[in-house]
């Protein structure tokens, strides 16, 4: 008997900057259901209960409740996993999977535990939840991580090394092709949420600090104000774009306009850190050099010399240098797009990512049933 029936268990599916929740819908190969903590449609009792459950959840959480919190969201997905009777359930995101692991434990289904980065790192999640999670690492059948760092992270955790998986979210080669930066004018490109974590301040002022060509900046976020705000006290409104949310299909084209991707990731002051950030991986597979910072994921991704320039978190003088190095040396651009593309191409498309993450819960999915 091998796996067939997948119930998958995440808290959204229609922020921007979760693709990969979307990618994992769409392309594993199994009978898959997905319910979402935030969606709640009136015409269809299930989702609704298991939205009002998740809400439930987060309100006992807020005030400190944390095995209570546990309850709402479990019993529904209880009710739910006997509805679908699913071979094994993936919960995306490890805050998430403690809403229903005492479901999965109760049905006796394996869980598979998805991490992706602020919910092995922020405080707000991590440190609350240390105590669940220690729980979540005896339960979990599987976990699953975008990195080394986070993999330790797990394993301090009490997670065994056997049932890790570290694998990023990949980039999609269907989309992501076609640079040239060696013929594009001297643009940087920047894609992400404006958060402290992406960094967004210090990619502002560390291209502000070298005199060439322009930024673009993807992306909306609670920091985007105040970026706004520092671009124009830097007296950089020429020279930086700020471009709103945008499509992958759109980032891709953007990506194919540009000569550098610059993203100064750093861990933020609630301890929130990156996994592997996707558009990283979506630029080098796009063929362009990439400058960033020597944080979580990242210096898997990058090889610093050769696909691109790495500097310290928070050295902002280190980035501006790199940046001016590369816009003034289109034949260095072109050299490290062409390195970062075979390199993506090899170990880090969203296709080696879905082939990785199947096989990983086809074997998981063995292993349990052998041991019953």
């Amino acid at each position: 008997m091998t796996l067939q029936r997948l119930l998958v268990f995440a808290p959204t599916r229609r922020a921007a900057s979760e693709t990969f929740v979307r990618a994992n819908l769409a392309g594993l190969p199994f009978e898959v259901q997905a319910y979402f903590g935030d969606e709640r449609p009136w015409n269809q009792p299930a989702r609704l209960a298991y939205g009002l459950a998740v809400l439930l959840s987060k309100a006992f959480t807020r005030l400190g409740m944390l095995r209570l919190a546990g309850w709402p969201a479990a019993a529904v997905a209880s009710r739910l996993i006997a509805r679908h009777r699913p071979d094994l359930v993936l919960a995306e995101f490890g805050f998430h999977a403690v809403r229903v692991m005492e479901a999965t434990h109760w049905a006796g289904v394996p869980l598979v535990v998805h991490f992706r980065g602020s919910d092995l790192s922020a405080r707000c999640k991590l440190g609350v939840l240390r105590g669940r999670y220690l729980r979540l690492m005896g339960l979990a059948a599987g976990l699953i991580c975008k990195s080394q760092p986070m993999a330790q992270t797990l394993q301090a955790l009490g997670a065994p090394q056997q049932r890790i998986l570290i694998s990023a979210s990949g980039a999609n080669a269907r989309l992501f092709h076609g640079g040239a930066p060696a013929e594009a004018p001297a643009i940087c490109l920047a894609v992400g949420r404006f958060v402290a974590k992406k960094g967004p301040l210090h990619t502002i002022r560390a291209f502000a600090a070298q005199p060439h060509g322009q930024l673009w900046m993807v992306g909306e976020g609670p920091l985007l104000l105040e970026a706004k705000a520092l671009a124009a006290q830097l007296k950089m409104g020429d020279r930086i774009r700020f471009l709103g949310v945008r499509t992958q299909e759109e980032v891709a084209v953007l990506m194919r306009q540009v000569r550098v991707f610059v993203q100064h990731s750093r861990v933020a002051a609630d301890g929130d850190s990156e996994g592997n950030p996707v558009a990283v991986m979506e630029a080098q597979l796009s063929g362009l050099p990439v400058v960033a910072t020597r944080h979580a994921g990242i210096p898997e991704v990058v090889i610093d010399g050769q696909t691109g320039l790495l500097v310290d978190e928070g050295d902002v003088n280190a980035m501006a240098a790199a940046i001016e190095l590369l816009l003034l040396d289109p034949a260095l651009c072109a050299q490290f797009g062409a390195a970062g593309r075979c390199h993506v191409a090899e170990g880090f498309t969203l296709e080696r990512h879905l082939a990785d993450l199947s096989r990983f819960l086809i074997q998981t999915y063995a292993k349990t049933k052998m041991s019953a």
